[in-house]
C-alpha cells in the first residue's frame, strides 16, 4: 500500500551538537568581550558552574579543544594565551546578522519607490501592456496567454502582440554607506552598555552588504574626541574611551570617505547616544560637556548643510532620550533634509535595517 507513515517527533534528534551549542554562547560573549578570548572562556567557565551546560563525556577542555581544531581559536605557544581568527571574527558578525536581521523577516519593510517601474533584478506584482522595446525575458506568458484566450478564444487560439503583458521589476542600487559610531565615554555610562548594540548593528550590518551587495561599499568611522576608520575585522575588539564627541571630526571624515566613491548613491547612519562637545582648532581641543556648546552646533548644522549640497542624506539614530537633544537633532535633520530616529537599544537594528532596505530599492523605465 502507498502512502505516507508518521512518526512520533524527537526533537533532540534534529538539535544541534554540544559543540555547536557552546560555540553559539561563546560567539556572543566575544561581543561583550570586545573579542578578548581568555575573558569570554572564564565567562563560560562561570556560566557552567550556574547552568551545568557540560557533561561528563563533553567539557570545557573538549570544547576549547575543539575551537582550536576548527580554526576558531588560536593558542600562543610561548605563553598560553588565545586568540581568536579571522574565522571567529566572521562568525561574530553572521550571528549578529541572524539575530538582528532575522527578526525583521516578518516585518514589513519600509520603501522609498520612485514610482518608475521597469528592468531589474526583483519581480513587481505589477504588469502593464507590452511596449516596444520590452525584453523577452519581461513577457509574463501566463497572463499573455490568459488575454489571447479572452481576446481570440480556445479553439482558434493565436497570440498578438497586444495580448503581451510585461511584468515589473525592481533593481537594487548600488550604495556607498559610512557608519558613524560614537565611541565617547557616555556610551557606558549610567550602567547602561550602549556600545554593544551598536557594535552588533554594524556587523551585522557589513555582514550583510559584504554577502549580498558585494558591489555596495561600506566604511566604518568611529569618532570621540577626533576620528578615524576602522577595518571590519576590527569591529569585535571594538570599545569606548575616555573621550568628548567630536561630532564635526566624525562628519568630516565621512564626507573625505564618499567623496572618493564614485556610486552616485551615498549615505551616512550616524549612531550616537548624545550631543556633540568637542572640537579640534588646529591643534587644540575646544570642549564643553554642559549643554549645547553654539560654536560646536553651528559646526555641525554647517556640514549637515554641505552633506546635502552633495546629496548625501544623514540619518541619525539617537539612543538617549534626553528631551533637550531632540531640538539639536531636528535643526540638524532639517539642514540635511535628511531622518532621525530615536531608538531604543532593542530596535536599533530594526530601525538600521529597513532604513537601509528601503534606500536599496528604485523603479525606473
Amino acid at each position: 500500500m502507498i502512502g505516507n507513515r508518521f512518526i512520533k517527533f524527537n526533537p533532540n534528534e534534529n538539535s544541534q551538537t554540544k559543540f555547536e551549542q557552546m560555540l553559539d554562547l561563546f560567539t556572543q560573549l566575544l561581543t561583550y568581550t570586545n573579542g578578548d578570548a581568555s575573558e569570554a572562556l572564564s565567562w563560560m567557565n562561570e556560566l557552567d558552574k550556574k547552568y551545568q551546560f557540560t557533561t561528563s563525556e563533553y567539557g570545557m577542555g573538549d570544547f576549547i579543544e575543539d575551537l582550536k581544531q576548527n580554526g576558531y581559536l588560536q593558542e600562543n605557544p610561548a605563553d598560553g594565551s588565545m586568540k581568536i581568527t579571522a574565522k571567529s571574527e566572521q562568525s561574530i558578525r553572521k550571528r549578529s546578522l541572524e539575530e538582528i536581521f532575522g527578526k525583521l523577516k516578518k516585518s514589513k519593510a519600509g520603501n522609498h519607490q520612485t514610482f518608475k517601474p521597469g528592468q531589474g533584478d526583483e519581480i513587481n506584482p505589477d504588469t502593464r501592456p507590452f511596449q516596444f522595446g520590452d525584453t523577452l525575458e519581461q513577457i509574463d506568458f501566463t497572463e499573455s496567454i490568459r488575454n489571447a484566450q479572452i481576446n481570440h478564444g480556445v479553439e482558434s487560439f493565436s497570440m498578438h502582440e497586444d495580448d503581451l503583458q510585461i511584468r515589473e521589476t525592481d533593481f537594487k542600487t548600488q550604495t556607498s554607506t559610512v557608519l558613524m559610531i560614537d565611541i565617547s565615554h557616555s556610551m557606558i555610562l549610567y550602567g547602561e552598555d550602549r556600545i554593544t548594540p551598536a557594535k552588533k548593528v554594524a556587523m551585522a550590518l557589513s555582514e550583510l552588504i559584504q554577502t549580498k551587495y558585494p558591489k555596495d561599499t561600506i566604511d566604518i568611522v568611529v569618532f570621540g574626541n577626533d576620528a578615524w576608520t576602522i577595518e571590519v575585522k576590527d569591529l569585535p575588539y571594538l570599545q569606548v574611551g575616555p573621550y568628548h564627541t567630536n561630532t564635526v571630526a566624525g562628519l568630516e571624515l565621512a564626507m573625505d570617505l564618499l567623496r572618493r566613491r564614485k556610486n552616485p548613491n551615498k549615505q551616512i547612519f550616524m549612531i550616537t547616544d548624545g550631543k556633540p562637545t568637542c572640537l579640534k582648532i588646529g591643534g587644540k581641543y575646544y570642549k564643553n560637556s554642559f549643554g549645547l556648546d553654539r560654536k560646536v552646533v553651528n559646526r555641525c548644522i554647517n556640514l549637515a548643510a554641505q552633506c546635502k549640497k552633495l546629496k548625501i542624506p544623514i540619518t541619525t539614530f539617537m539612543i538617549a532620550s534626553d528631551p533637550y537633544l531632540q531640538s539639536f537633532v531636528q535643526e540638524f535633520t532639517e539642514m540635511n533634509n535628511g531622518k532621525a530616529f530615536f531608538a531604543s537599544l532593542d530596535k536599533l537594528g530594526a530601525f538600521i535595517f529597513k532604513d537601509f532596505e528601503s534606500g536599496k530599492r528604485k523603479t525606473v523605465y
